[in-house]
């Protein structure tokens, strides 16, 4: 008998739509919207400066580590793909500022998306990738010093 509901139940979702297939969905967002939302939450201590690829820091930029990589992902259960994305790029800017401070320094440049190591460029968005139940951004960047 339980090999019968099983058998039914797993028919049943493979004919409803979405379930059966996953969902990947590329979002293109606005950096600033979500850092600044980290930094106002206190998720980033601020101690530490975010500059996409294609935006200068004000000062010399003295690079300490390049290509820093992270992937983060997070549960975008009952959540928009924008608030799942933004979550998802807190906590890799949250690792960003980490390996920064490890390595003495004190700003993320050069950022781009990474995702699935292909590189996805702008000076003002990042790339987020958002399922049914999981959301992710990768992101490569330099570590520097800006003086």
């Amino acid at each position: 008998m339980k090999l019968k509901t099983w058998t039914l139940a797993a028919l049943f979702l493979a004919t409803v739509p979405g379930i059966s297939q996953a969902r990947d969905t590329a979002h293109f967002l606005p950096f600033d919207q979500a850092l600044q939302e980290a930094l106002n939450a206190g998720r980033l201590d601020g101690s530490v400066k975010f500059h996409l690829a294609g935006t200068k820091p004000a000062g010399a930029v003295s690079v300490v580590r390049s290509g820093v990589t992270t992937s983060q992902k997070t549960n975008a259960f009952n959540k928009s793909d924008e608030a799942a994305c933004s979550w998802a790029l807190q906590s890799a800017l949250i690792r960003m500022q980490n390996a920064a401070k490890q390595a003495g320094a004190n700003a993320v440049v050069n950022i781009v998306s990474n995702y699935k190591n292909v590189v996805y460029s702008d000076a003002q968005k990042y790339e987020c990738h958002a399922g049914a139940v999981m959301a992710g951004v990768a992101l490569k960047a330099d570590l520097a010093n800006v003086k």
